[in-house]
């Protein structure tokens, strides 16, 4: 499957009304990270993955780790709307007996490669599997979507100097820069500034992108994809909460749940497209 821009926009925003549907439903989630990393995520998933959801597990596909676990709420209506399961079922989400969670479970959601949640695990896991695909020959490519904040954590550096070191050229790192983590804005929490300066010092190729212009994330990642002897690093600057607009850039809606009236003002607009 290979979206236009055009009609990439159009699928992250009807996916965006998934997601605030679905934790409607469930009486709280994590919407602004969720909705923020929606253009990627929708990018990644329609346009430049080599997937199949009736052969998930196939050889040389690529690999997404969703390594900021909690925007499991934005993750799991993109792979029921890429096939991989029946959307009917979201109306479950964090119900008893669901297999979502407000984190994932590779066990339990169909196109799940790893569990996460605790934050800064999942680069770690991208650097191994992109090393073992790299001594297998294999051709497929592995992309990681961090938050700003988890970059908060030692383990992502960690992970990101043996990246360099082994030479990963099959790894494509993502960070949803939406500047607000739970706990505030990113540079009262602690300054990731200059972030483009940290990721070259560790042997990254950097590109930076607006993160919710979709023809610059398919640029970007169509570039990323192409191999250049060192792993790469989008740094995408994004807002929290995207598409909403009453909740846009406020660290407050980490986590929440709209209500019915904003709820029914913020999907008419995203159905007239006003937020592509």
């Amino acid at each position: 499957m290979k979206l236009s821009v055009e009609e990439l926009k159009k699928k992250a925003d009807e996916i965006r009304i998934l997601v605030l549907e679905m934790v409607e439903t469930a009486g709280g989630g994590h919407i602004g990270g969720s909705l923020s990393a929606m253009d990627v995520m929708t990018a990644l998933y329609f346009r430049i993955m080599n997937i199949d959801p009736k052969q998930p597990d196939k050889p040389d596909r690529d690999w997404f780790i969703l390594s900021a676990g909690h925007k499991a709420a934005g993750y799991v209506p993109v792979l029921a709307e890429r096939g991989f399961f029946d959307k009917d079922l979201l109306p479950t989400f964090n119900q008893l007996g669901s297999p979502f969670g407000m984190h994932p479970d590779m066990h339990k959601i169909p196109g799940c490669e790893a569990s996460t949640g605790s934050l800064g695990h999942g680069l770690p896991i991208a650097v191994g599997v992109a090393l073992s695909l790299k001594l297998d020959s294999n051709p497929a490519r592995v992309f990681c979507l961090m938050g700003d904040g988890e970059t908060h954590e030692g383990t992502i550096w960690e992970a990101a100097m043996g990246a360099s070191q082994y030479k990963l050229d099959n790894l494509i790192g993502i960070v949803d820069y939406n500047k607000c983590s739970m706990d505030g804005p990113i540079d009262q929490v602690v300054s990731l500034e200059p972030i483009e300066d940290k990721w070259r010092a560790f042997g990254w190729r950097v590109i930076r992108i607006d993160g919710n212009d979709m023809a610059q994330v398919v640029g970007a990642l169509e570039d990323a994809s192409v191999p250049q002897g060192k792993p790469t690093v989008l740094i995408a600057d994004t807002l929290k909460g995207k598409g909403c607009r009453e909740i846009e850039g406020d660290y407050h809606w980490h986590y929440g749940v709209l209500g019915s009236e904003r709820l029914d003002r913020t999907v008419r607009e995203l159905k007239g497209g006003s937020n592509g």
